[in-house]
């Protein structure tokens, strides 16, 4: 028989007090902490963790399911949507649907289920009901709100797989069935149809400075278009091509209509409607805003299009470009009636990878998307500037020819080259009128009274050396420009390396015809053994003291870009590789500085914001209030830290000084 033993009396009281502090203690309480943790627990969901959302746990508890979702989620789940089918819960239906969309994509990604990541996507679809009246629909200041249109988004990325097939499907899901219908004919982007639909949510976009991306509904995807997009790609040339391996910002759309009545049926179906980021939205999805990922689409197209391992091997190997079906000016896109070709231009050891973070941003302006469109040319950049600037004009007279020219398209007649560096110096190459003077800085007699020339290097030399201004091009930006040669250039390191490069066979062939069958013409400083883009761009170099003689065409608007390493303009100002004095050249329509930049400025905000404001002038060359126009300005760069240096020289373009 067990026996309770009272205590002795004189614990009496210290027991009686704790009785009493315990029977007083409030079950509820308050503590400070910081905001960051505080938001972090009201916005914390099954989307960056294992917690369930606050609003989610509130309707499992209340029904009595919270215990019952962690110990059998599944059977948890069937009660959770019981209750909302016989409407026990109606006042807070849209907290139901919000649950049970979060639920069964906590339960999906735990498990791996297809068919439950669906089924979590149609839940969020039912919650945000987009074509619902507004008073049905939840509040955009909801945080849920952009939650389920996360949780629709990344449960459509996992049910319909990588690649997308957008076609006519039929699921098995835990409740019921679903049926969707698909029309191919709509997955057409300018009349072609697409292909290869990648989702773009587990991609991480690196080396690019700004991140854009179109917030709204649905799944981001990145196509290719099937066909040959452009009558150019329908043949190979040795000069220009457009990419077969474009990639179109698509948005996927899985609409369920009449949703919040079908969700609670055993059968539900709806329609895969994909939407390219450049075309009309159809019927059912005029009024949805639409997600899309376009810089991760750029980033595709450009990965997938340009070889990055020819920049220095580019400038070692001249003949990089010679083997077959390489060709040297790639489009991204096809070309439009009226917009405007924006050729790109790199410099020495260099590739179209540095131009990525100005077209990003350039092609995040609807103006610059209507009125323009970017060809990027790749070339070896240890061969010789005329040589390097002759393949230039050749891969734009391919593309004119086969697009049809201005006589097709007034917009072809007034192309904008952009060169960095020694691309800058391919560009001048073809806005100018030389006439002899190129020729006549390098040899002492006129070409055609020189012997022992074949046909071919004829033909080369006349094309190199005599170049004319191409008609076309209308607009033309230096960046970083060496237009009176290179300090760095000039080194005997430099020198040496430039010894290295491997140049083309027909401008070795012609080198050694003329030094031995005409060495008494030829101008001390010209051999075999003394060629390429480093020694043309030495400051002592007779070609590019030539070349800065010889005035840009008076029809073409010509803009300097030029970078210091300091904040100050001085003679002794430079980028690291160029002098101020050597890239600043006279009769420019402007000339910004940009302070702090090195010579690799191409993805600088003020470089980026002056070739913006310079394209923007071509389409709008007429005064009129820019600020009311929403268009960049000369203040606005002057604002950002750029600084404009006014011409002394009297320019055609600009005659006020």
């Amino acid at each position: 028989m067990f026996l309770f033993r009272f205590p002795q009396k004189r614990y009496y009281f210290p027991l009686f007090m704790c009785f009493l502090l315990v029977g007083c203690a409030s079950p509820i309480s308050l503590h400070q902490q910081d905001l960051i943790t505080t938001y972090r627990e009201r916005h914390q969901s099954a989307l960056d963790g294992n917690t369930l959302s606050i609003t989610s746990r509130i309707v499992l508890e209340r029904q009595n399911l919270l215990k019952l979702w962690h110990k059998n989620p599944t059977a948890a789940l069937a009660a959770l949507r019981r209750s909302t089918q016989m409407g026990f819960f109606t006042p807070t239906l849209l907290d139901q649907l919000f649950a049970l969309a979060e639920t069964n994509y906590a339960f999906a990604r735990q498990h791996h289920d297809k068919a439950r990541f669906m089924l979590a996507a149609l839940y969020a679809y039912a919650y945000l009901a987009p074509n619902a009246p507004l008073q049905d629909r939840p509040s955009p200041y909801d945080p849920h709100f952009r939650q389920a249109c996360d949780i629709y988004m990344l449960s459509l990325t996992e049910a319909m797989g990588d690649p997308v097939t957008p076609i006519s499907q039929h699921w098995v899901l835990p409740i019921g069935t679903l049926d969707l219908s698909a029309t191919p004919t709509e997955n057409l982007w300018h009349g072609y149809p697409l292909t290869d639909f990648r989702p773009t949510a587990r991609l991480s976009v690196f080396g690019i400075k700004n991140i854009y991306r179109t917030p709204g509904l649905g799944e981001p995807l990145a196509a290719t278009p099937f066909k040959p997009v452009s009558p150019l790609s329908t043949q190979h040339t040795d000069f220009a091509t457009i990419t077969h391996k474009l990639r179109i910002p698509v948005n996927l759309l899985v609409r369920i209509p009449h949703v919040r009545q079908q969700i609670l049926s055993d059968h539900i179906t709806g329609q895969i409607i994909l939407t390219p980021l450049d075309t009309p939205t159809t019927q059912p999805t005029k009024n949805i805003p639409l997600q899309y990922d376009q810089t991760t689409a750029r980033t595709m197209s450009l990965i997938q299009n340009v070889d990055w391992s020819n920049e220095y091997k580019g400038f070692l190997n001249g003949q990089i470009f010679d083997a077959p079906h390489k060709a040297q000016l790639v489009i991204l896109e096809p070309h439009k009636i009226g917009r405007i070709p924006v050729v790109f231009i790199h410099g020495t050891a260099s590739s179209p990878a540095r131009w990525v973070t100005m077209l990003n941003d350039l092609l995040e302006d609807p103006l610059i998307t209507t009125h323009f469109e970017f060809w990027f040319f790749s070339y070896a950049t240890g061969n010789p500037i005329p040589y390097s600037a002759l393949q230039l004009r050749r891969s734009l007279k391919q593309v004119l020819h086969t697009l049809g020219g201005p006589q097709a398209d007034p917009a072809l007649g007034k192309i904008v080259l952009i060169g960095h560096s020694q691309g800058g110096l391919l560009a001048k190459m073809l806005v100018i009128n030389a006439q002899n003077r190129l020729w006549d800085s390098l040899s002492k007699r006129p070409l055609s009274q020189l012997h022992h020339l074949t046909p071919t290097t004829r033909a080369i030399l006349q094309a190199a050396l005599f170049p004319q201004a191409m008609p076309e091009i209308q607009t033309v930006i230096f960046i970083a420009t060496p237009h009176h040669g290179s300090y760095l250039a000039g080194s005997p390191v430099v020198h040496l390396i430039g010894h290295m490069v491997k140049l083309p066979l027909d401008i070795t062939e012609a080198i050694n015809q003329l030094v031995q069958g005409n060495s008494a013409f030829i101008k001390t400083g010209i051999n075999p053994h003394r060629l390429g883009s480093v020694y043309d761009m030495s400051p002592d170099s007779v070609f590019i003291h030539a070349l800065a003689a010889l005035p840009i065409d008076p029809n073409v608007q010509a803009y300097s870009i030029i970078p210091i390493q300091g904040d100050r303009l001085s003679d002794k100002a430079h980028d690291g590789v160029v002098l101020y004095k050597s890239a600043h050249i006279k009769h420019v329509v402007s000339e910004l500085i940009v302070p702090h930049s090195t010579h690799s400025t191409q993805a600088n905000p003020i470089t980026i914001a002056e070739v913006h404001r310079i394209l923007l002038q071509q389409i709008t060359p007429t005064p009129f209030s820019y600020k009311t126009q929403n268009i960049i300005n000369k203040a606005d760069i002057r604002h950002m830290g750029g600084k404009y240096k006014i011409p002394i020289e009297t320019s055609p373009h600009n005659p006020s000084p």
